[in-house]
């Protein structure tokens, strides 16, 4: 596997989608349950037995499907990450429950992302939301699909080309910032949607909305599985200078950035 590029990963979308399903049916009994453990990171972000449990059966799922291929989850732990990964081919990026915050409060827009970067660009994706039943998934080449059943009922996805009039905006739910208020204000959008987690790239990517603007702080595997399926479907993520979006960086941290259904339109103008 170390020698293949990014076309050759379409035998590994079903496994990865069957993980990612498998870790949600280990998420869901801990969903609204009295038996939840949550603790605190040092950067005071919660975390869950739910989180760890997907990890724990999403790492060793992939160590299995590919064992020459690292893997880096949100809760692998401060040693993998960093300059380490700059030699790595290529790398499987986690994150076992993205939405933490949204999967404590009871909201249903939690999701398991699984993403496989070749060199510094995501070339395959899975995105699932267990608790609404949602599966998306893309890998390059490919295509961008979307499931409410399995694998097997999947459509395709696509982006909506040009945006729609007015603009529909998506954000992060719990991350109200005035750099995202002025940039959607320099649109001329009274209204946005609010959306947790991942799912914001998917609806993108399933021409529901038009673009996504973070000016706050995420890192690598809160937008490289989402990023897939967004690609995959004909839609970007670019940084604040219309750079596309990378990866394996010496930091996890990610910079601000656009993701956006239509590359063509300059969504860089309403920047101030």
């Amino acid at each position: 596997m170390r020698g293949e590029t990014s076309g050759d990963v379409s035998r590994l979308i079903e496994p990865a989608v069957r993980l990612a399903r498998e870790a949600g049916s280990i998420i869901l009994p801990l969903f609204r349950s009295q038996r939840l453990k949550v603790s605190y990171k040092s950067d005071r972000t919660p975390v869950t037995d739910a989180d760890h449990a997907a990890h724990a059966h999403i790492v060793s799922g992939l160590m299995r499907l590919t064992p020459e291929i690292p893997v880096l989850s949100e809760e692998s732990g401060d040693e993998l990450h960093g300059r380490q990964r700059a030699g790595w081919p290529q790398h499987w990026l986690v994150d076992p429950l993205d939405g933490t915050r949204e999967f404590i409060s009871g909201g249903d827009e939690f999701t398991v992302n699984i993403a496989l970067i070749h060199a510094d660009r995501p070339v395959l994706g899975v995105v699932h939301a267990p608790a609404k039943g949602e599966m998306h998934f893309a890998h390059r080449g490919g295509g961008a699909f979307f499931s409410r059943r399995g694998l097997d009922a999947a459509e395709k996805i696509g982006v909506r080309q040009p945006p729609s009039s007015p603009l529909r905006v998506l954000a992060s739910r719990s991350h109200a910032a005035s750099a995202v208020e002025r940039y959607v204000g320099a649109m001329g959008v009274t209204r946005r949607r609010g959306v947790a987690s991942s799912l914001k790239f998917c609806l993108i990517a399933r021409g529901e909305a038009d673009v996504y603007p973070r000016m706050g702080p995420t890192s690598e595997w809160d937008t490289a599985a989402g990023q897939a399926v967004l690609e995959c479907a004909g839609g970007a993520v670019t940084d604040l200078k219309g750079r596309p979006f990378r990866y394996r960086k010496p930091s996890t941290l990610n910079p601000p950035f656009i993701a956006c259904g239509d590359p063509a339109y300059d969504w860089l103008q309403y920047l101030s």
